[in-house]
C-alpha cells in the first residue's frame, strides 16, 4: 500500500465511507488539470465540487471528466495573468 492508500483508507474509516468507491486517479487528474490550466486554489475547490455532485448522485468518473474538460477548455486569457491566490 502507498501513503495515499493508507490515507484514503483512514479518512474513509473516519467518515464512514467505502474506500473502494473513491476514484483517486480521477480526483488527482482533475486537481492537476485545474491547478495547471485554471489556477492552483481551484484544485481543492473543484475536488470539493466533485464530491458534492457525487453526493447528489452524479457518476464520479463522468463528473470528473466533465470538470477536466471544462478546465482543458478554459480560456488562456482568463488564466494567463492570474495570481494563484484566491480573490
Amino acid at each position: 500500500m502507498t501513503v495515499m492508500d493508507d490515507w484514503v483508507t483512514a479518512a474513509c474509516a473516519e467518515l464512514g465511507l467505502d474506500p473502494g468507491q473513491v476514484p483517486v486517479p480521477a480526483v488527482l487528474g482533475l486537481a492537476k488539470d485545474v491547478a495547471h490550466q485554471v489556477l492552483r486554489p481551484g484544485a481543492p475547490v473543484s475536488a470539493y465540487l466533485l464530491g458534492l455532485a457525487v453526493g447528489r448522485g452524479a457518476d464520479p468518473a463522468d463528473a470528473a471528466e466533465r470538470l477536466r474538460a471544462l478546465a482543458a477548455g478554459w480560456p488562456v486569457e482568463l488564466g494567463a495573468d492570474r495570481a494563484d491566490a484566491p480573490s
